[in-house]
């Protein structure tokens, strides 16, 4: 058997949900609504089998969303949880339990919906405000359980709503502040709630709508000229800014000028400023008045006619040498009389010349500068725009030379030449020359360089320079500039004469030579043992050079090379020779000699000792014996001439 439930059917007509307890499956039913604010009862019905005359009480218990909402024990078959005014809250999910004689049986779930909120409760802490200050506002949802949503809007007449939104976990009540702005008169406010349902989101009714009346602190403030509103350069104007206060409380007047504060004044209802007008004063000008966070403004253009123009400076020459006459004049179009006066700029301040329209003198370099004219009429002062003058002294015969300092190149490397004047007005323009085609162009202050990368044999002069600025005394040219081409050291080879073998006692010549390079050329000798030792060096004005060995000795034979190297500073090797010192033709001649008579000497002993012995042993046959071992002394003698004479010729 299955287990048994508990099935709840809820009734329109009734207004209740009614339970069955069964001994069957779970049945499902579908969800039912209930309007909110209407009565709601939920029935929990046991059906149990028994005796007509057995009396058995039943323990009943109602859960919603799984907590525990009424409970009761009753002899009867039906238990019944009456909700007098059903609220959005009650939404859920509602089952029921029954409990008889050790037997416990659960119903199916059933899915209740309230439809619909409480409607909230808006109220506001004040009625009446003043801009810049701020409204508390607070939305209840009276009977309604959290968490809830909360939406606030403030409503002003041919505008949107601004709206805040406020979740509460908590409390079914929430409150704002909304800032009152500049402008703000009347507004009004309402709110709104909702709730998260299984089937989205529940919204309630706007709430009632509150009414705030919003007053002015201070009104918008004027702002006037005088004592014209034709103004021209020169004249006294005046700006005077005033408001109305409602409170003379934290107040601030602020006059400006592209956001220039020209003056300003705390705790008064009006600021006066005055002035020399100038051409500069034309613009835009901007009252501001300020009172706490509320701020109104008023804006006045005003326009200042021109007096009289700026001056005009002029030269009789802009460019111009030493001294040379220079005359400055300054002018006004179609005004003269005024007050001028003729300075030079300086880096920090303005050097005044002379009270006049013009200025003549004699200038040197140091006159080179700008120059403007001021002039005054009825305490205006207007500048000219500057004039630039320049003074040049004549450019001195340049200097070309090597950079590092020797007239020397090695063939095939950069040459780097600098051209220098010592006298002459900046900027100055090098020109360089190689023979007599124009290498280069440069312009700098006094000197420049020159790089020439392609450097051959024939390049060993004609270098030359000119210099020249913008004196008038034109072109000067410096001297010919001659540098010598060095030509690297190239294949150097060792010789000796005779070669391979000398004998003991002789002089040997050894022959050192280069296929190519610059004179004078430094050769060295070199024996090379456990380490490298130099015998012999020298400097040739030549390719090459001989030098002698004399007397040669057993403990010269070895292996020679040579070493070449001139101002380019790289050293060439040659290939090794080697040298076998033997002995001389005489001195093989006693060598051999002496050997021989050694061994005849040594024969001689033997052959005596050879008789003796054999006179005691073999004296019956003395003529035999005798004569063999002449023969064999012979062979043994000659054997050994021709060893001694293998060994000379080695």
């Amino acid at each position: 058997m299955c287990a048994s439930c508990c099935h709840v059917v809820y009734s329109h007509a009734e207004k209740f949900t009614a339970f069955s307890l069964i001994l069957c499956p779970k049945l499902s039913l579908p969800s039912v609504k209930v309007k909110n604010g209407a009565p709601m009862s939920i029935i929990c019905h046991a059906d149990i089998s028994k005796n007509t005359d057995f009396q058995l009480k039943h323990n009943f218990t109602i859960f919603k969303d799984g907590k525990l909402v009424f409970m009761t024990v009753s002899d009867k078959e039906d238990a019944r949880y009456e909700i007098p005014v059903a609220k959005s809250s009650d939404t859920g999910d509602y089952e029921c339990t029954v409990k008889a004689d050790g037997k416990l049986s659960f119903s199916n779930s059933i899915y209740v919906w309230v439809a619909g909120m409480t409607k909230p409760i808006l109220t506001a802490d004040k009625k009446e405000v003043l801009e810049g200050e701020v409204v508390k506002l607070r939305c209840e949802l009276p009977e309604e359980v959290p968490p809830l949503e909360f939406f606030f809007r403030k409503i002003k007449t041919n505008s949107a709503p601004k709206e805040k939104r406020v979740p509460e976990q908590n409390q079914n009540f929430s409150e704002v502040e909304y800032y009152v702005e500049e402008g703000d008169n009347i507004l009004q406010f309402d709110c709104f709630g909702k709730r998260q349902v299984r089937s989205g989101w529940e919204s309630s009714q706007h709430s009632n709508k509150t009414l705030v009346t919003v007053k002015e602190p201070f009104i918008k403030p004027t702002l006037i000229t005088g004592p014209s509103s034709n103004v021209t350069e020169g004249d006294q104007i005046e700006f005077e800014c005033s408001t109305v206060v409602a409170q003379m409380r934290d107040i601030e007047i602020i006059l400006q000028k592209n956001r220039t504060i020209l003056n300003s004044i705390r705790d008064k209802k009006f600021l006066k400023y005055s002035t020399v007008a100038t051409q500069e004063d034309s613009g835009e000008y901007l009252c501001k008045v300020e009172q706490g966070a509320v701020s109104k403004t008023t804006k006045l253009n005003v326009f200042v006619s021109e007096l009289f123009p700026k001056p005009t400076l002029s030269a009789s020459m802009t460019k111009l040498d030493e001294s040379k006459d220079l005359i400055l004049s300054c002018s006004i179009n179609g005004f003269r009389r005024a007050n001028f006066s003729i300075v030079r700029k300086g880096s920090h301040e303005d050097i005044l010349l002379k009270n006049s329209r013009v200025l003549a003198m004699k200038v040197n370099v140091n006159d080179t500068g700008s120059y403007t004219c001021k002039a005054e009429v009825k305490g205006i002062v207007k500048e000219s725009k500057p004039l630039r003058i320049n003074v040049y002294a004549p450019v001195s015969k340049p200097t070309l030379s090597v950079v590092s300092g020797s007239p020397e190149v090695i063939l095939g490397k950069p040459l780097q030449l600098i051209c220098h004047s010592v006298m002459g007005t900046p900027p100055i323009t090098f020109t360089f020359y190689k023979g007599d085609e124009v290498r280069k162009n440069v312009t700098n202050d006094t000197y420049a360089i020159f790089l020439d990368e392609d450097i051959g044999l024939n390049d060993n002069g004609g270098y030359k320079c000119d210099a020249r600025n913008n004196h008038s005394s034109g072109v000067k040219t410096s001297n010919i500039l001659n540098v010598t081409v060095i030509v690297p050291i190239r294949n150097a080879s060792l010789g000796s004469v005779p070669y391979g073998e000398v004998e003991v006692g002789s002089d040997t010549a050894f022959l050192c030579s280069v296929k190519e390079g610059s004179w004078p050329i430094d050769f060295k000798f070199f024996k090379k043992t456990d380490h490298e030792v130099l015998l012999h060096e020298v400097r040739e004005y030549s390719d090459r050079t001989i030098w002698h060995k004399k007397t040669m000795k057993r403990k010269d034979t070895g292996t020679y090379y040579c070493m070449a190297s001139n101002r380019a500073s790289m050293d060439v090797r040659s290939h090794p020779i080697t040298i076998h010192v033997i002995l001389a033709a005489w001195q093989k001649g006693v060598i051999a000699a002496f050997v021989l008579t050694a061994i005849a000497g040594a024969g001689a002993i033997a052959l005596w000792w050879f008789l003796r012995k054999k006179k005691k042993g073999n004296e019956w046959f003395p003529s035999l014996c005798l004569g063999r071992n002449v023969l064999q002394l012979n062979l043994h003698l000659s054997q050994q001439q021709r060893l001694m004479g293998v060994r000379l010729q080695r």
